[in-house]
């Protein structure tokens, strides 16, 4: 007897086939970078074939171009979830208090996503290393997302006198994001200070930078190195 799929069984198929390919895909760029990774790999790693893979993404460059969309439209959703209530509030970009709640929201949550996805940081690495030659190849097929309204909101909280600096907002939010990266493209060679350090007796010997209460510490002290960064003192508003 015939095998029937539906359009809906198919769709679902599809999507679910799309998905262990970026997985994929994801795996082995973070691995090898973009020059390095090869289609073979990731058709090996996500069990599809390349003649599929190019169906579905075109070209190696067409595949890396939906693994860092994937990942900017998970980060414009993650955005918009957690700081849609200050955004819609007028008196946020005004008022310090508020402000200073956004600007530690934000890099806190650009640290625990950062924290989930270890490959977006050796991605971003790679890319980092390579003048970002491949994400200028691409960027044009990124939606702006929510960056306008973000801007918007910190040149008001700049013209309130909460900010130190009019300098371009869009860099000034994005840096949030650069300062958790940092920490965690740099995180083994931390680690490798305080072993180093412990040697020394300079601090406790059970102190691990993985360990849940130093990455709430190290999570508390972005989020301020950002806010003083950012913010005037109290006494300068």
């Amino acid at each position: 007897m015939p095998e029937f799929v539906s359009k809906k069984g198919r769709a679902r198929d599809a999507k679910g086939t799309r998905e262990a390919i970026l997985a994929a895909a994801e795996a082995v760029f973070a691995e090898r970078g973009f020059d390095g990774a090869r289609v073979d790999a990731i058709a090996s790693t996500s069990s599809y074939n390349k003649s599929l893979i190019g169906q579905y993404f075109g070209d190696k460059l067409g595949l890396y171009a939906e693994v860092i969309k994937r990942v900017d439209g998970e980060v414009d959703e993650l955005l918009a979830r957690a700081f849609a209530p200050l955004l819609t509030d007028e008196a946020a970009a005004s008022n310090a208090q508020r402000l200073r709640t956004f600007l530690k929201t934000m890099t806190s949550t650009f640290f625990d996503y950062l924290l989930e996805r270890p490959r977006l940081v050796k991605i971003l690495t790679w890319e980092m290393a390579g003048g970002w030659q491949m994400f200028a190849k691409i960027v044009s097929q990124f939606p702006t997302g929510n960056s306008e309204t973000f801007e918007t909101f910190f040149h008001k909280a700049w013209k309130a006198g909460l900010l130190r600096s009019d300098f371009f907002p869009r860099i000034q939010f994005s840096l949030a994001f650069q300062v958790c990266l940092s920490y965690f493209a740099f995180f083994p060679v931390y680690q490798m200070l305080i072993a180093d350090s412990d040697k020394k007796k300079a601090i406790p010997a059970d102190e691990n930078l993985s360990s849940e209460s130093s990455l709430a510490r190290a999570r508390e002290y972005l989020a301020d190195l950002v806010v003083a960064g950012m913010m005037n003192a109290p006494n300068e508003q």
